[in-house]
């Protein structure tokens, strides 16, 4: 049979998962909670509410159309290089 749970309930049960130790999976054997619907909530209640990119600090959609001047023809090409951290880069080259 299932339980329906109130908001307030999938919280507590959140939180005492995280201070746990224990993985999602793990904990829901152990509390015998559906493992699908405790992610599901887990995922609803530790989301952060959507702000503005440029508000936030994070990193939003950057058209680089400007690069490439009025047409794809004009101008010499472009040469993109991304850091990704650890050493990783990302290089987008255009030939011409």
């Amino acid at each position: 049979m299932r339980k329906h749970r109130p908001q307030e309930q999938w919280q507590t049960l959140v939180d005492k998962q995280r201070d746990s130790g224990l993985s999602a999976m793990q904990f829901c054997k152990q509390e015998d909670i559906g493992y699908a619907s405790f992610c599901s909530w887990r995922k609803r209640l530790t989301e952060e509410p959507v702000a503005d990119s440029a508000d936030s600090g994070e990193a939003g959609f950057l058209d680089l159309s400007s690069l490439m001047g009025a047409s794809s023809t004009s101008g010499p090409g472009w040469n993109i290089v991304l850091s990704l951290g650890n050493g990783v880069e990302l290089r987008l080259s255009q030939n011409g």
